[in-house]
């Protein structure tokens, strides 16, 4: 039986606040981030990881050496986020372990303020806790976000990499380990650099439930429109103001309340969604992102938002709109199918912790998205983390110690198959 490091080191690591800033344009979005990445880079170290380090933009690389005289064995890199998410703060996180589950709703005993709701994380909203009667979960105090995405994989990782430093009778490949800011806000990789990662497969230790697999994204885009309306004195505007406010919120009331968003839509539905409106009569803008499976669904919301703010548009004469796409990322599928291996060993890694594997597709992204697309294909492993970007996150002390059976598994699977 190992002896787990993972719940203290998952709890150390979420009392340090590491949100991330969708509005900042520095790398990381956010200096704290690099609090807990000195952090692992000192852990490694302690661990004999002896180039392990952190770069200026926060990223942290590390090696496992290899311990196999078997010459053509893959390296192999795990992968995990330091960064929180902006949804919901992560300052001042107060873990609690609620051991020894009894199945009943776990409430939170904080409150932001004596108005505020209790948090309940009731079981018939949390489906996936009953699989956990009888397991320690681990919760924030109601508050603030846990962090178990991604805090959870990074414990995990660590976990492992400890054992099979100390375990030299488990024969793997050079291995690779990479800690990245900056996931939440969609720039994970921006900085990464594959020649010094120098892996030929990845996979991030980032998904949920327990022997979950995922080999399929959506792909996204996002969109900025910007509206310029006719500004003038609201005292002499008659027939003259064309508020750009209001276009907005013509276009935001224009758009289906059925289909088409995230609350609406399930499996391989895609969506249109808003994130974000700011401005004033004069200027307005609005920011979208648009989910779809495949490159050709995000294409055609584009054109939907396009003819929506264009109809709009004709009751503005005297106002415009420019419509902005930026590339996000892509269904990472179409890089894992060409390289069936990376999938099947993993899925036989899960098996041999004990585990059904559970192949999926996620309705999200993660930095093995655009890992794929740069050159290392890289899908998700599970985390075990649940109800993630919110206060009633919560994650299983158990299914993290499975995680960590998981990432030994792939290592060996990988020498024992080459």
């Amino acid at each position: 039986m190992k002896n787990y490091t993972v719940l203290a080191r998952f709890l150390r690591y979420v009392q340090i606040d590491t949100q991330s800033d969708p509005q900042s344009n520095t790398n990381p979005s956010t200096e704290k981030q690099k609090d807990l990445s000195r952090l692992l880079v000192q852990e490694l170290h302690e661990m004999g990881v002896s180039d392990a380090e952190v770069d200026e933009w926060g990223y942290v690389y590390a090696t496992i050496p290899a311990n196999t005289d078997k010459p053509n064995v893959p390296t192999i890199c795990f992968c995990s986020h330091v960064d929180t998410s902006p949804d919901v703060t992560g300052a001042g996180v107060k873990p609690i372990v609620h051991e020894r589950w009894d199945g009943s709703d776990i409430v939170l005993p904080e409150r932001r303020t004596a108005d505020d709701p209790a948090q309940i994380i009731r079981v018939a909203d949390h489906p996936d806790l009953r699989e956990q009667l009888g397991n320690d979960i681990v919760t924030a105090s109601g508050i603030t976000l846990l962090g178990a995405d991604n805090k959870a994989g990074l414990a995990e990782i660590m976990d492992a990499a400890q054992f099979l430093l100390t375990h030299p009778e488990v024969k793997h490949g050079r291995i690779r380990l990479l800690f990245t800011p900056d996931e939440e806000v969609g720039r994970g990789t921006e900085k990464v650099d594959l020649q010094k990662l120098g892996a030929d497969f990845g996979y991030t230790i980032d998904g949920e439930s327990l022997g979950t697999l995922e080999d399929e994204t959506f792909s996204a885009d996002a969109v900025k429109i910007t509206i310029q309306g006719v500004s003038t004195h609201p005292g002499f505007a008659k027939g003259k103001l064309e508020n750009a406010l209001k276009i907005a919120a013509d276009l935001l009331a224009s758009l289906p309340k059925h289909t088409l968003s995230p609350e609406t839509t399930e499996g391989k539905e895609g969506f249109v969604h808003p994130t974000r409106l700011e401005g004033n009569q004069d200027q307005a803008i609005l920011e979208f992102i648009i989910r779809d499976f495949t490159e050709a669904g995000l294409h055609e919301k584009e054109a939907y938002l396009q003819q929506q703010i264009d109809a709009v548009l004709e009751n503005y004469p005297g106002s415009k709109a420019e419509f902005v796409v930026k590339q996000q990322y892509r269904n990472m599928k179409e890089v894992l199918d060409k390289h069936p291996a990376v999938v099947e060993n993993a899925l036989e890694a899960i098996r041999r912790a004990g585990l059904s594997a559970n192949r999926r597709s996620i309705r999200g992204g993660t930095d093995g998205s655009r890992l794929s697309f740069m050159g290392l294909p890289c899908p998700n492993i599970f985390a075990g983390e649940h109800a993630f970007h919110s206060r009633q996150e919560w994650v299983s002390v158990q299914d993290m110690q499975r995680a960590v059976d998981v990432i030994v598994n792939v290592a060996q699977v990988w020498e024992e198959r080459s």
